[in-house]
């Protein structure tokens, strides 16, 4: 299988399949299209509809959605445990998988993931206090029903903790405060070998972007990057 990617310093959606599939052992190849080129629209255009990354390639198959890729996954290796074995965490996990794709925008727009950066804590506001605090309720669920055997969500690393690990990421490099059992879970999100790989690629990567860079995006300078790229996020 041929996987797709972005930049691994920025880009959070691409992450997500990298990282499921790197902590799984489930073998896959990769490639990197960096964002914000003149030919970036394009490159992206030629593997996936959508012109977004990720998007993974296994003969004749194209699957360019990050939760379709994780379905793929899950049917392709069933043994690999992409979704937890019991029925219903596994409901449960993909109903927090389907949350995290479609929701918490303000904090994914005002906090852009950068890997390479940590920035001091500022007022938020109120949308993003929403999400961090629905967020630091969603863990302490999962954690309490689920997470026996484990550091992490369900308890073992699955494809719930890789959809929320750009997430953890973002918490960590803008120093927002969160309670001691959130705190522990990013922390084994960082501490995992297969992000610990993406991360150490990431710093090594020769492409910048400035608005990543400067951290604290506003609204206005997504909108702005999204008429002159279509790629606010280049990823889904």
């Amino acid at each position: 299988m041929q996987l797709y990617i972005a930049n691994k310093l920025y880009s959070s959606w691409s992450l997500r399949p990298w990282l499921l599939m790197t902590a799984l052992g489930i073998p896959f190849e990769e490639t990197v299209i960096p964002m914000y080129f003149p030919d970036t629209k394009g490159r992206m255009l030629d593997v996936s509809p959508t012109g977004k990354m990720p998007c993974l390639v296994d003969g004749e198959i194209r699957v360019w959605e990050s939760l379709a890729i994780v379905e793929y996954l899950h049917e392709t290796h069933p043994g690999k445990g992409v979704w937890p074995a019991d029925a219903a965490a596994r409901a449960h996990a993909r109903a927090t998988s389907a949350e995290m794709h479609a929701g918490f925008q303000a904090l994914r727009n005002a906090c852009p993931m950068n890997l390479g950066k940590r920035f001091q804590p500022r007022d938020l506001g109120n949308d993003v206090a929403d999400n961090v605090r629905r967020f630091q309720g969603m863990v302490s669920d999962c954690r309490r029903r689920f997470g026996a055997g484990g550091d992490f969500l369900y308890g073992t690393f699955s494809a719930a903790d890789a959809m929320y690990a750009p997430l953890a990421t973002r918490l960590d490099t803008y120093q927002i405060e969160l309670a001691p059992q959130t705190r522990a879970y990013i922390d084994a999100i960082l501490a995992h070998p297969a992000f610990l790989k993406w991360r150490t690629e990431a710093l090594a990567e020769p492409w910048g972007i400035t608005h990543y860079e400067d951290g604290w995006v506003s609204a206005e300078t997504f909108h702005t990057a999204t008429i002159l790229t279509g790629h606010p996020r280049a990823g889904a």
